[in-house]
């Protein structure tokens, strides 16, 4: 079960917004969707959490790079969200590793034939990928520090870690009329 939610900052407080993550295919994708629900530029945190798993902070400061932090990014590589968030820059590896060796055909077969273990070979390319991510807490963990929550308490929260920043925030009651 997931939730994921937008948090604006206005001059008023905060704003949230039940957000849909079908049409969200990356992190531009996600910063674009931010971007819109605060039209002055404003802070806007997106907070995604899958039950009892991982969860994750986007934060969008106008047209600043987005920032991220995600609690569990091994579990959150299993995720298609959690992919969106694991940028090849956020776990450090360089996107143009691998790519000689994806544009080569290392199966076995001709130009032409069909491969009976195809489905096999990309089930276990995922696997090696997802070995590569750490356990634990991946990005900014610094993310919200000017908002009131710290390095120490963001890592420290758990299961119900959306609930836990938009209490720190004063932003509980506005989060709980999307949820």
């Amino acid at each position: 079960m997931y939730f994921a939610a937008l948090l604006a900052r206005t001059e008023d407080g905060w704003e949230a917004s039940d957000t849909e993550l079908d049409d969200v295919e990356t992190l531009s994708d996600l910063a674009d969707l931010a971007r819109e629900a605060s039209p002055d530029e404003d802070t806007v945190l997106v907070l995604i959490e899958q039950e009892d798993a991982w969860f994750g902070v986007v934060r969008v400061d106008g047209e600043e790079d987005p920032r991220i932090y995600v609690s569990d990014a091994a579990a959150a590589a299993r995720s298609s969200y959690g992919e969106i968030l694991l940028t090849d820059e956020l776990l450090g590896r360089d996107p143009d590793d691998g790519d000689v060796l994806d544009a080569l055909d290392l199966d076995g077969t001709e130009d032409g034939e069909a491969d009976e273990d195809d489905d096999d070979a990309e089930d276990g390319a995922g696997i090696a990928e997802a070995a590569d991510v750490p356990h634990g807490p991946v990005g900014d963990a610094l993310i919200l520090d000017d908002l009131g929550v710290s390095e120490k308490e963001l890592r420290l929260m758990s299961t119900d870690a959306v609930t836990e920043i938009a209490e720190s925030l004063g932003a509980s009651e506005t989060l709980e009329t999307v949820r």
